[in-house]
C-alpha cells in the first residue's frame, strides 16, 4: 500500500488544543461488527465484559522539552529522547548552527549540558551538574506537547497530559488512549469484573514523524523501549483461557503486546522494539483497541486500519470529521474489536 491510501483532509478546528473538562467526559465512536455508534467515553462500562483485561501503559511524561543557549550565545531548545543514565541523555536539538563536540549548552536554571557527540539524528548530551537529569526536568523542563498544539504548555498540562496511573518516567508523548480514564471510572470497570494490567512502552518523539516514503514498505520505524513483565503474561492467559477479551488501551500497548509475541507466544520482554504493525498484520494477543484518532497517513493510523479494517476505520474517520470528534491528543477516543474487520 501506499502512504497516500491514508491521508484525509481534517479541518484545524477539529484538532483538540486543550484537554476536555473532564477526563472521562470525552465522546466515544464505537466501530463494531454492527457498524458505528456515537457515544460517551464514559460508556465504556458497558462495553466491557466482566472477565475481559485491561492492558495500559503505564510510562510516566517527563519535562522533556528545555530552552537555553549556547556558551557563545545563540539560543538552543532541547528535546530529550531518551535519558541513559543520571546524567546522560539522547535528544533533539533545535539551533541555528549544530554545535561541535565539548560544546557546553546552558539551558533554564543555569544548568549546564555538555555535548558529547552525535548518535544519528540526536545529540548525546551530558547535564554536567551534580543533579540528576529527572530531577532537573522536574524543576525546569516544558511538558514536551505536540508540534499540532500551537500553545506553550500550562500548569495543568504536568496533570492532564499525562495519565492518572502513570509511574515509570521515561516517555516524552503521552500514551493518549488513557488520558481518558480518571479514578472514578477504573474503579467502577473494576468492580465490573474487568481485570487490569501494566506494560510499559515509553513514547518518544518519533512517533509524531511524518512517513517520508511513498510505499509503507520503504518506511524504517523508529525504535522504543519497552517492558513486558511475567505478570502482565500470566495474566493474559488467564483471560484467554476463561474466554474473556485482551482490551488494549492505545497502539502503544499493541506494539508491546505483539512485540513481545513475535515467536508466536506471548513471553517476558525487556529492550528495545521497532515494530511496524500495517493491514496484513496477523494480531497475536489483542481482541479489542480504545484509540485517539492519529494523524493522517501516521504509522498509527496504518496500525488502527490494520486491526479494525481498511475500508472501515477510513469510513470511520469521515464520520467522525463529518461529526465534529476532536482529534489528536487532547481529543476523543474511539474503540474497535477483532469482529471489526469481519468480511475485510
Amino acid at each position: 500500500m501506499q502512504v497516500s491510501d491514508f491521508y484525509y483532509e481534517l479541518p484545524p478546528e477539529l484538532i483538540a488544543q486543550e484537554p476536555s473538562s473532564e477526563r472521562s467526559q470525552s465522546r466515544l465512536l464505537e466501530l463494531g461488527a454492527e457498524g458505528i455508534k456515537n457515544r460517551d467515553f464514559a460508556d465504556i462500562t458497558s462495553l466491557l465484559n466482566p472477565g475481559d483485561l485491561l492492558v495500559f501503559n503505564n510510562t510516566k511524561v517527563i519535562n522533556a522539552r528545555l530552552h537555553g543557549k549556547k556558551e557563545t550565545g545563540g539560543k538552543i531548545e532541547v528535546l530529550v529522547e531518551r535519558v541513559l543514565d543520571e546524567h546522560e541523555v539522547l535528544a533533539h536539538l533545535r539551533s541555528s548552527k549544530s554545535p561541535k563536540d565539548g560544546a557546553l549548552l546552558i539551558v533554564e536554571g543555569g544548568f549546564r549540558l555538555e555535548m558529547m557527540g552525535r548518535r544519528g539524528e540526536l545529540f548525546h548530551l551530558r547535564f554536567s551538574d551534580a543533579e540528576p537529569v529527572l530531577d532537573v526536568l522536574d524543576k525546569v523542563g516544558h511538558v514536551p506537547l505536540p508540534p499540532y498544539i500551537e500553545r506553550g504548555d500550562v500548569n495543568e498540562d504536568k496533570f492532564r497530559y499525562q495519565t492518572v496511573y502513570a509511574s515509570e518516567p521515561g516517555a516524552v508523548a503521552a500514551p493518549t488512549a488513557g488520558l481518558h480514564f480518571d479514578e472514578d471510572l477504573l474503579a467502577r470497570i473494576s468492580k465490573s469484573g474487568v481485570d487490569f494490567a501494566y506494560t510499559t512502552l515509553h513514547v518518544g518523539a518519533g512517533t509524531f514523524q511524518p512517513v517520508r516514503v511513498k510505499d509503507i514498505c520503504d518506511h524504517r520505524m523508529h525504535s522504543e523501549y519497552l517492558r513486558v513483565d511475567d505478570e502482565l503474561c500470566d495474566k493474559v492467559r488467564q483471560t484467554k483461557e476463561r474466554g474473556g477479551r485482551v482490551v488494549a488501551v492505545g497502539t502503544t500497548v499493541v506494539r508491546s503486546l505483539e512485540s513481545a509475541a513475535a515467536s508466536g507466544r506471548l513471553q517476558p520482554y525487556r529492550g528495545e522494539t521497532d515494530i511496524f504493525i500495517t493491514p496484513g498484520y496477523e494480531f497475536k494477543v489483542i481482541d479489542a483497541l480504545i484509540t485517539n484518532f492519529h494523524l493522517p497517513a501516521s504509522t498509527l493510523l496504518m496500525l488502527v486500519c490494520a486491526f479494525g479494517g481498511y475500508d472501515k476505520v477510513m469510513a470511520a474517520y469521515r464520520h467522525a470529521i463529518e461529526n465534529s470528534y476532536r482529534f489528536f491528543s487532547y481529543g476523543d477516543a474511539m474503540l474497535l474489536s477483532k469482529e471489526t474487520a469481519s468480511g475485510e
